[in-house]
């Protein structure tokens, strides 16, 4: 008899489909494992399967590995069998797809067995429009994507997590979900006040918050050597009861108690083996839930589709019959070393119907020895065991650490492809370089997808998305009246540039930051004096940024939930300024063309007055007097403007850009249509 008030879980994390896809011997695991916990749920009659992140290996995966997990959602999760639970929260906010709202819901499929699962960091959302291979299985109906939290790349950001609300009977669950993000930064969020936002259920009459069961899944690294790498479990609330952790792939499927918190944390590990570790050969489970009430019952349930493996460590200098100069005695040492422990896994697989070949990994400790050929080794266990190339792993032993520091601990070395890798971040503090145009953090994210993700539009969409908000922020301020002509776009950019670069790089020259002026951008042949007056009249606005804090920080309207939006929005603006000199420049070039036109004609009607007002201005400048040239043609008569130009350089007269702009354009202007005219 089915118990109408406890509600029935299967939790799984890491199955990572499509994982040695191209292999022969090892391309079907993954989703053997997969097939046999979908297998599981349907003959337990669970209420919904939980998933905890890396349900693809790749974050592309291949047509391939599309095809055959939909064939399996599709053999397990679409029936008549009725669904017990009921959703009670606000189910746009949970699933935010075109649809919103749960799969069993929708009257054109018969769901059976819901699926709710998160991201990983293999299957992360990536690309302009931030989808992920999930977004594809949950656009078919097949699974409920939630804990997609959008962050900019700028500031520590900020994400507020709503529960998925589950009621059946009396039971009341509150499932919270965070899908990967980078740990290095969801670090400093649960640090930072008011980052992270647990919103709790309303207490209402008859059914107050402490009746809610709380669960919470994410996938981030746990254990790891730098604490900032990873997540402790004291930055979670109290007041959760049960937290699932994936991204770990040891199997430690018993809930551990965590000291000084008030809930339990289990950590079902991977369902196939992706690191030939220590860690990995431990035996796998997934993990059934029952709750009723406030109170839960675990039970771990093995799985017996995965591949045995088998884990050795050898020390060679420890064998006191081993020559190091007879390499013959060392391979024979190793080849039996590698049949016994085949024979020990086809001890442990006897009672499976389909006996597999095992995996087989030695780590060879050959101090004092030298090396051999491990796929020459592995040759003759061609057929014996699945991976004959990489059997044997040669390693020296390690100094000897003080005691406080203790052993190398397996799980750190769980996850292959965390590299000890340089990221961009890094190269910009050891080089003493500054970022001017695009954050660091944005380069850095963009480098990550682009290598790792094989995504080709990462930087496409970093600086996509850095123009978006630039954009939207230049036109907020227009509407507010800040911006009315070209020239308050410069100064806008100033003052952003000089918050942005300051605020990151620890300040930055006035120089520096006006090298994106027009006045550049037409040409940087002569000093302009404005210059000088325009940065005095942003250094008010930059020490203002410093006085008052909060007007560069929170999320505000039109910065895309980015935490410290001005400097998102600051650093961005600068991208629009690379845009918008060109239809300045032209503007003034035609200014310049009807200023020509008008001084042609005053000079066909009064040659001899040209000469004598640009003495009248050289006067009124404050110029000392010069020879003058005699008159001779029209080019001669212009060539003393250029002069009386330079002369008055370190004037700050009461000339504008506009006038530099169409006297420097004029010249050029004015040469081609001599050229012109002596060409006829």
């Amino acid at each position: 008899m089915v118990d109408t008030d406890t509600l029935r879980i299967l939790v799984a994390t890491d199955c990572h489909l499509g994982y040695m896809e191209k292999d022969e011997v090892r391309r079907h695991d993954s989703f053997n494992a997969f097939d046999e916990i979908c297998a599981i749920a349907s003959q337990r009659q669970v209420d919904f399967l939980l998933l905890g992140g890396d349900l693809f290996h790749e974050n592309k995966p291949s047509r391939s590995t599309l095809v055959r997990t939909i064939e399996i959602l599709r053999r397990y999760c679409l029936n008549d069998r009725p669904v017990q639970f009921q959703v009670v929260s606000d189910q746009t906010i949970n699933f935010p797809n075109k649809f919103g709202h749960v799969n069993y819901e929708d009257p054109h499929f018969n769901v059976g067995l819901p699926v709710f699962t998160i991201h990983g960091n293999h299957d992360d959302p990536a690309g302009v429009d931030h989808l992920s291979a999930i977004d594809i299985l949950a656009a078919c109906n097949l699974v409920n994507y939630f804990g997609k939290a959008v962050l900019g790349g700028n500031g520590v950001g900020q994400i507020s997590m709503y529960p998925v609300l589950l009621q059946k009977g009396s039971t009341k669950v509150a499932l919270y979900g965070l899908g990967n993000i980078r740990d290095e930064r969801l670090n400093r969020m649960f640090q930072t006040p008011h980052a992270v936002q647990w919103i709790r259920p309303e207490s209402l009459e008859g059914c107050p918050t402490s009746e809610w069961f709380n669960i919470f899944v994410l996938h981030q690294n746990r254990v790891k050597t730098n604490p900032k790498n990873a997540i402790n479990e004291h930055f979670l609330a109290r007041f959760l009861d049960f937290v699932i952790w994936g991204h770990e792939h040891e199997c430690l499927i018993d809930p551990q108690e965590v000291l000084g918190m008030d809930f339990h944390v289990t950590q079902p590990g991977s369902s196939v083996a992706t690191s030939l570790v220590a860690g990995e050969a431990k035996p796998k489970h997934v993990l059934l839930l029952e709750i009723k009430g406030n109170q839960y019952r675990p039970t771990k349930i093995p799985l017996g589709s995965v591949r045995p493996f088998e884990f050795m460590d050898v020390s060679l200098k420890d064998q006191p019959d081993l020559d190091p100069n007879d390499q013959t005695a060392v391979l024979e040492y190793l080849g039996k070393v590698v049949n016994d422990l085949i024979l020990k896994a086809a001890e442990n697989e006897a009672g499976h119907q389909e006996a597999m070949v095992p995996l087989i990994r030695v780590r060879v400790d050959y101090t004092g020895f030298t090396t051999i050929n491990p796929q020459r080794f592995g040759q003759k266990f061609v057929g014996k065991v699945a991976n004959p190339h990489d059997i044997l792993l040669f390693t020296k032993a390690a100094k000897k650490r003080a005691s406080t520091d203790g052993p190398i601990d397996e799980k750190e070395k769980l996850r292959p492809e965390e590299l000890n890798q340089q990221n961009i971040e890094a190269l910009v503090a050891e080089s003493n370089l500054k970022m001017e145009i695009l954050p660091v953090t944005d380069l850095g994210m963009a480098l990550h997808d682009f290598v790792n993700k094989d995504d080709k539009q990462a930087f496409y969409a970093c600086v996509h998305q850095n123009l978006d908000v630039t954009q939207n922020k230049l036109t907020e301020e227009a509407d507010l009246r800040q911006i009315r002509e070209e020239s308050d776009v410069v100064v806008k950019v100033g003052e952003h540039m000089q918050q942005t670069v300051g605020g990151r790089s620890g300040g930055k020259s006035i120089q520096q930051i006006e090298t994106f002026s027009d006045d550049e951008v037409v040409g940087q042949r002569e000093a302009t004096p404005k210059a000088a007056t325009a940065a005095k009249q942003k250094q008010p606005a930059r020490q203002e940024t410093k006085d008052e804090p909060n007007s560069s920080r929170g999320c505000g309207k039109g910065t895309r939930g980015r935490g410290r939006g001005s400097r998102g929005n600051l650093t961005q603006t600068t991208l629009d300024v690379l845009r918008e000199p060109r239809p300045s420049r032209r503007a003034a070039s035609a200014a310049a063309t009807v200023a020509l036109q008008r001084i042609g004609e005053s000079e066909e009607d009064e040659p001899a007055s040209l000469a004598a007002s640009d003495k009248d201005s050289d006067e009124e400048l404050g110029e000392p007097e010069s020879d003058p040239e005699p008159v001779v043609s029209t080019k001669d008569r212009k060539r003393p403007a250029p002069t009386s130009q330079r002369r008055g350089r370190g004037v700050t007269a009461k000339r504008g850009r506009g006038s530099r702009s169409v006297a420097r354009t004029g010249f050029i202007d004015d040469d081609d249509v001599e050229d012109d005219d002596n060409d006829v």
